[in-house]
């Protein structure tokens, strides 16, 4: 094949670099996404190259001059002629060694000059092991340029390779000088890919004593035990993406030093060399491990390391040299007070890099307003608890943030010092010889404020933020002292790490590297006298810090007055937040004194699993301090007036600030912010807690709550007994893992795949793929399948369960099929007529609580509410015995009622109620309105508890809008016949469409064509039962179903219950006479 020259025309009038480049490659043929095994490419890169630089950007390539727009034509052409450049091309292809470098073609752009308006450089191969690059230049109007392009098409060289079965992969990677901090984390970011993709093929052809391999055990050893060296997914991290994000985020600190010390010292001109070689040089002085880290990076040979990640880690290199970094560090705008723009730096090279871990690790950045009221409430504390005017400022203060991340809070310290220091020099500096910020720097701030870091690229970035802040305000580097910010799990047990560094002798360097820093980590926890630990710890349900000392400390909370809390699944408490807390407590505990100042999860203030925590924070520390910021959007909070409620964060769980002091009086002070977040940050910039309007908590037990609350209501309230003490034996709803394939509307359609399920001719690669199914920790998919496919009553385990609201669905009931079957709890339901209660312990949404139904049939989780802490839990009327067990054959059902109960409410009364009339009796108060919102606060932190009336007129009434109301709810009243709407087809076919339904003037819409439900009262299109809006929910669940005429007939029935439901609920607050009741 050839091209003409009207093709040729193309390449030469396009605009740019890019474009020119892009269509020369197809003028070529080269393909871009085949892969040759032995790596061959075209790269691009642009003008200006130095001979070092280029190297190291792409290694074969050698032989560049310092700048090639001088370069003459004559001067050029002293190269290799036509039929040696075609030689060697051929050469390459059908005569190279495995051990050769793959070749090379490295197309420049267009190079300006007076003698040619637009010249090519072809760097084609030389002979050897260490190619030496030659230059040829063609001018665009050249009358050989067409036929030695022609040379270079894809389809002629691979004519001379079929033997190799090798075809050139097509590249280019072109550096045009980076002007902005959010370019240069784009570029960054596809770099670091590039390391993270090489990692597990270099790993892999490496032998086991290899540096990667090494570094691996050294990292599980000393930091992370779990640490894998891939993950498929982009939320985890893993050894490669640690090492990728720390080599990216390293050597662009290590650029920014060098620049910075270039200008300070006038070689801007003629700056440091960057490269691998000189790299860990240029990194400050004040980060020892990172400097050790590259200088053994820099120390490796190529092989050791592997030709793609030297070619990864070389890209880094020349991205950073074609980096404008007077234009990078005029966009940080290095000025006290400045937003953190090197945090917004991470954030844009994290949203490039990997998206979504960044929203799984929580690289939510402290807002600066959070950290300045913290430092600045903190700093008060120090002078008026402590009695210590210089604040935060005083040599005696040790500080230390255990989970510092990058250092947002540190630097925010360092500038008030700096502050302080400006202000009374004299003050800060008495006693000291050398009286600078270098010599108070030295002497009295980095001996005594501390961060910990689990994670290397926060880790560096704290380095990066804090090193540039104190080369801005003068500090001298030259003093060889370390920034006291360590590579460490705070969360170790101390102990441990001691005996471990007795123990290990003739370690490899780099573990070597990593257990100094532990070792230095740990030896502040344990002796320096902290008596500051400030800091935004992660939030993470389940941990991986799971280590017997903090899971020992965190014990402790697992009590309350003196007595196990006695807590079904009290998994919270494991959460990273809690373990910080908690170690921040026994810090200051060892201490003798101190402050504890965290921004966490709001949750440990009012839930139930915390109570022991809280007794145990008060018992602890003298005063507390607690700040609500709300925020909560899993909670649906508002403001006051009802408007928006907004995070501080950009995150759905609601925040706190906790300042915890111990010294001086017992206290604890409580007080609370709604609002936008600009009006949050407003308030919290322009206050300390001085200024913030606490009122005084005096919680009580048994919950100790750090909320504001009505105190004579909560003795009311606290009065009646908890519905789990009424009714004992209860448990939460059925949990599937797999509701898509256990649950169905069509009984024939769950049938055959429970029948697919359990034939093991099917391959089990095509039925997870067909039903989407997954392994999870309990449950293995061919175990299962194994164990239903030997079940010859397999068939006996089809029933119905109550999925949602007034949805009775078919279900598979079987452990071979469903997590959490709840056997213990459904059995009673699942055999025999009975009734149970479906109730939530918890509220998470703001409103009046609503969170109750009943039932008669097994029952789903989330029936009531799918939202979080809002699990349904089942508390059935009476209990079967056992056929499975022969003792238990000749009893008969018993109510599900306690002893003490059953006593309270028959001396109450004079006589004891059948346990359906209790049942009703219980319901009915359930569903008064009055008592939602009485007691509003308190149901949303426990079970509801039970008023017991001693009128016996007033308990039978009660129970009669009760049994309607069970009636109602488990479609069984005759009431639900008499119907008040219509379904108006309007040739939809009955079908639910997406984006349906819709109310609209007393008209429930199903479709876009007009299908509809006539005549819904707009009372009760709005009601909801527990977290779902009913009348909406039934339907929306049916998006692309065509409703039958049963389904049709049952929703009209929905409509009937609710409307009366809201009757009844309003007859309940009538016959009530005042509350409390009596």
């Amino acid at each position: 094949m050839t091209f003409t020259s009207e093709q040729l025309q193309i390449v030469r009038n396009s605009q740019d670099e890019k474009t020119r480049v892009e269509a020369l490659r197809q003028l070529l043929g080269y393909p871009v996404k085949e892969l040759d095994r032995e790596g061959s490419r075209f790269w691009y890169l642009r003008p200006g190259n130095d001979e070092e630089e280029a190297a190291e950007t792409c290694p074969i390539a050698v032989g560049f001059y310092e700048e090639l727009v001088d370069v003459t034509d004559s001067e050029a052409r002293k190269f290799l002629t036509a039929q040696q450049q075609q030689w060697e091309i051929y050469g390459h292809y059908i005569n190279r060694f495995a051990e050769q470098q793959p070749v090379m073609y490295l197309l420049l752009p267009i190079l300006p000059s007076k003698k040619a308006s637009g010249r090519v450089s072809l760097i084609l191969p030389g002979e050897g092991k260490l190619r030496q690059g030659q230059i040829q230049t063609f001018n665009w109007d050249d009358n050989q340029l067409l036929s030695r392009l022609k040379r270079l098409r894809q389809d002629e060289l691979s004519i001379a390779s079929k033997a190799m079965m090798s075809i050139p992969l097509v590249e280019w990677v072109f550096y045009e000088p980076i002007n902005t901090a959010q370019e240069l984390a784009k570029q960054l970011a596809a770099a670091a890919r590039s390391i993270e993709e090489a990692i597990p093929k270099v790993y892999d052809e490496e032998p086991e004593q290899g540096y990667l391999h090494q570094l691996l055990k050294s990292f599980q050893k000393e930091l992370l035990p779990s640490l894998k060296l891939s993950s498929d997914s982009e939320k985890d991290y893993s050894f490669a993406d640690i090492y990728a994000q720390t080599i990216a985020y390293a050597l662009f600190t290590a650029r920014v030093f060098g620049y910075v010390r270039d200008r300070r010292e006038g070689r801007v001109n003629k700056p440091t060399h960057f490269n691998r070689d000189t790299a860990w040089q240029q990194l400050p002085e004040t980060n020892p491990f990172l400097r050790q880290l590259f200088q053994d990076v820099s120390e490796r040979q190529a092989g050791e390391l592997g030709e793609e990640l030297i070619a990864a880690i070389s890209d880094i290199f020349a991205i950073l040299r074609a980096t404008k970094m007077d234009a990078i560090l005029s966009d940080f705008d290095m000025k006290m007070n400045r937003e953190d723009i090197v945090i917004r730096f991470y954030e844009d090279f994290l949203a490039a890099y990997k998206p979504q871990m960044r929203e799984r690790r929580g690289v939510y950045y402290t807002p600066e307003p959070v950290v300045s009221y913290m430092v600045r409430s903190v700093d008060i504390l120090v002078k008026e608890k402590f009695n210590k005017p210089l604040g935060l400022a005083d040599p005696t203060v040790t500080i230390l943030d255990p989970a510092c991340g990058t250092g947002t809070f540190l630097l925010y310290i360092f500038q008030l010092i700096y502050q302080r220091f400006q202000e009374s020099p004299a003050a800060l500096t008495e006693g000291l010889v050398d009286k600078s910020w270098s010599g108070y720097v030295k002497e009295r701030l980095l001996p005594r404020i501390f961060g910990f870091e689990l994670l290397m690229s926060p880790y560096a970035i704290c380095h990066l933020k804090l090193g540039l802040f104190l080369e801005e305000t003068g500090y001298q580097f030259d003093n060889n002292q370390r920034l006291g910010i360590y590579l460490i799990n705070t969360l170790e047990d101390i102990k441990l790490r001691e005996e471990t560094q007795q123990l290990s002798l003739n370690i490899p360097q780099m573990e070597q590297l990593i257990a100094e820093e532990a070792k230095a980590g740990a030896r502040i926890k344990k002796q320096e006298p902290i008596m500051v630990v400030i800091g935004n710890p992660p939030y993470s349900g389940h941990s991986e810090n799971n280590n017997p000392w903090i899971k020992g400390l965190v014990n402790s909370y697992y009590f309350v007055d003196g007595k196990p809390l006695g807590e079904r699944n009290p998994k919270y408490l494991q959460d990273d937040y809690v373990k910080f807390i908690r170690f921040g407590q026994w810090r200051i505990d060892e201490s003798g004194q101190g402050i504890l100042a965290f921004i966490t999860n709001h949750g440990f203030l009012d839930n139930p699993t915390f109570r022991g925590m809280r007794q145990h924070l008060m018992n602890s520390f003298h005063g507390i301090y607690i700040y609500d910021l709300h925020g909560n959007s899993k909670k649906k909070e508002t403001d006051i007036d009802g408007g928006k409620d907004e995070n501080v964060f950009d995150i759905q769980q609601g925040v706190s600030i906790t300042l915890a002091v111990k010294s001086g009086d017992k206290y604890i002070n409580y007080s609370d912010l709604y609002g936008s977040k600009t009006y949050k940050y407003d308030v919290l910039n322009e206050s300390t807690f001085n200024s913030t309007k606490f009122i005084k908590l005096k919680p009580q037990s048994e919950f100790y709550l750090l909320i504001k609350q009505d105190s004579n209501l909560s003795t009311e309230y606290e009065d009646y007994p908890k519905i789990n003490q009424v009714i004992p034996f209860y448990s939460t709803g059925i949990k599937t893992h797999r509701d898509h394939f256990v649950f169905d509307f069509d009984y024939k359609n769950l049938y055959h795949r429970i029948r697919d399920f359990r034939d093991l001719i099917i391959g089990h690669e095509d039925l997870v793929k067909k039903y989407s199914l997954t392994d999870t920790k309990d449950w293995k998919i061919t175990a299962k399948r194994e164990s239903l496919a030997s079940n010859l009553d397999w068939q006996n385990y089809f029933t119905k369960c109550v999925y949602r609201p007034f949805d009775l669905r078919e279900y598979y009931h079987h452990e071979d099929a469903v997590d959490r079957p709840r056997n213990n709890i459904m059995s009673h339901l699942i055999r025999s007529s009975n009734v149970a209660l479906v109730l939530a312990r918890q509220q998470s949404q703001q409103g009046n609580w609503r969170l109750v139904m009943v039932t008669n049939f097994l029952t789903e989780c989330c029936s009531i509410s799918n939202k979080t802490k809002e699990t349904g839990y089942i508390f059935p009327l009476y209990l079967y015995p056992d056929t499975n067990q022969p003792q238990e054959l000749q009893q008969k059902k018993r109510p599900n009622f306690s002893e003490e109960f059953l006593k309270k409410i028959e001396i109450s009364l004079g006589y004891l109620p059948t346990p359906e009339t209790i049942f009703y009796y219980i319901y009915a108060i359930f569903h008064s309105p009055t008592y939602r919102t009485r007691y509003a606060e308190f149901l949303k932190i426990d079970f509801p508890r039970v008023p017991l009336t001693r009128n016996n007129n007033l308990f039978c009434q009660l129970a009669e809008c009760g049994e309607q109301l069970v009636a109602l709810h488990l479609m069984k009243s005759p009431k639900l016949n008499n119907l008040i709407t219509q379904f108006t087809p309007n040739g939809g076919n009955s079908i639910v469409d997406a984006g349906h339904p819709k109310y609209t003037q007393n008209a429930v819409v199903i479709n876009k064509k007009g299908d509809k439900f006539v005549g819904v009262p707009e009372e009760v299109w709005n009601f909801y039962i527990g977290g779902y809006q009913v009348g909406q929910k039934w339907l929306k669940d049916r998006k692309g179903r065509t409703l039958s005429d049963d389904d049709i007939q049952h929703y009209q029935k929905i409509v009937v219950a609710l409307q009366q439901t809201i009757a009844t609920m309003t007859s309940i607050d009538t016959v009530i006479p005042e509350w409390p009741i009596y």
